[in-house]
């Protein structure tokens, strides 16, 4: 059975790049983020177009029109996850399918916002990606047209680091540079060889 290990952490932590150091290491993983965007510009879009009319533009989602349309109201919230939720179910049960099918001992689901959206429960242990606060913020900030503002409000819709990393199984720091973090991930790849999963 394939082992299946959630991977997540907070903005400006290096998930993207820790994602990239597991796949590295042989392990397919699935980007949740990438997912939506396919389904944003296929199988949801007639879905959303019928629920929520003029959200949708060229065969795509339109996501700032979809946004204006559902944020602040939560029955519109409830119906597009409604929605998006099975269609995401579907392609993480493919996903992790296949990752049985080839062999895979391990499979990694790369979910932003796993522990906010009960996430973890799809999987056998969770990596959290962290690095100390102010790496952290410098690297948001050094985002095109992050602000100080902006980056205390997005903060504060996530769970806080030191929850996540109170849950986690495994950890994952970047702050201590590329090869420390490649080393963390191979640790972890090896510390999983053998496990039963339940994929």
């Amino acid at each position: 059975m394939t082992f299946v290990l959630g991977l997540t952490g907070s903005m400006g932590m290096g998930k993207s790049t820790t994602a990239a150091m597991f796949r590295a290491a042989g392990a397919p993983v699935q980007d949740a983020d990438a997912v939506v965007h396919r389904l944003y510009a296929g199988a949801a879009v007639p879905l959303v177009e019928a629920a929520f009319p003029g959200t949708t533009r060229a065969g795509a989602v339109d996501r700032a029109a979809l946004s204006a349309r559902v944020v602040g109201d939560p029955d519109a919230i409830a119906r597009l996850e409604a929605i998006v939720h099975p269609l995401v179910a579907a392609e993480r049960a493919a996903f992790l399918a296949a990752a049985r099918a080839g062999g895979a001992r391990l499979a990694v689901l790369d979910v932003p916002l796993l522990f906010e959206t009960g996430g973890e429960r799809h999987c056998d242990a969770v990596c959290v990606v962290t690095a100390p606060p102010d790496v952290q913020r410098a690297r948001i900030l050094a985002r095109p047209g992050m602000t100080e503002a902006k980056l205390d409000g997005l903060l504060a819709r996530q769970m806080p680091d030191a929850q996540k990393r109170a849950r986690a199984h495994f950890l994952v720091d970047t702050g201590r540079g590329l090869r420390a973090a490649e080393r963390q991930v191979r640790d972890i790849v090896r510390a999983l060889a053998g496990r039963e999963g339940r994929a």
